[in-house]
């Protein structure tokens, strides 16, 4: 039985208690720092959602999207390709990105069915232009650039070190000129479940 105070059960609470406000989608949303345990998380949110029977869920990580040289720059094709229809009762469609050679290139294309649930995770997912779509936004993050680091290494490999000390410092000038933690529904520093410790 998960514990009702969770950081899943918590923002699953907070998210069926409101009003969809993407057309009929509840849509839940886990921003924060890079290494901070967002897709952690988002999948263990996703779950409390199933769980709790509120219909279908899915779940939208930036990292299928995001490339390095242009971290942030993905959000027009997912707000125009995923978010819109989803809020005008269509389904949604976009273009991932392929990392399977290393470098980021155009990947296989992917239909968002219509959802009770849509989560979306990612580093900015929670940014200023999402404002008032989302029922809920957590903000997750893990004290201190290196142990950050050191954990998205540990999950991308050794040879990104380099290009992940650059995206930290690149979602730091974002972050302070977003002010996104400042518009979440739940901070979540440093918790168990999303693999802090």
């Amino acid at each position: 039985m998960p514990d009702p105070r969770s950081p899943s059960a918590v923002a699953t609470r907070l998210l069926l208690e409101r009003p969809p406000r993407l057309g009929t989608v509840r849509l839940g949303v886990v921003d924060g720092p890079s290494g901070s345990g967002k897709s952690t998380l988002a999948s263990a949110w996703a779950q409390a959602v199933r769980d709790a029977g509120r219909g279908s869920v899915a779940v939208i990580s930036s990292d299928l999207i995001a490339t390095w040289d242009d971290p942030f720059g993905w959000w027009a094709r997912l707000d125009g390709g995923v978010l819109r229809p989803l809020a005008d009762g269509k389904p949604g469609r976009i273009r991932l990105t392929d990392w399977t050679g290393g470098d980021p290139r155009p990947g296989d294309w992917v239909d968002i069915p219509m959802v009770d649930v849509l989560i979306l995770e990612g580093v900015s997912c929670g940014r200023r232009e999402l404002q008032g779509r989302a029922s809920v936004v957590v903000w997750v993050s893990l004290t201190g650039h290196r142990r950050r680091l050191d954990r998205a290494v540990a999950r991308d490999g050794e040879p990104s070190r380099a290009l992940l000390a650059t995206w930290q410092h690149g979602e730091d000038a974002f972050f302070a000129a977003d002010r996104t933690a400042e518009r979440a529904d739940l901070l979540l520093v440093d918790t168990a479940e999303n693999g802090c410790a």
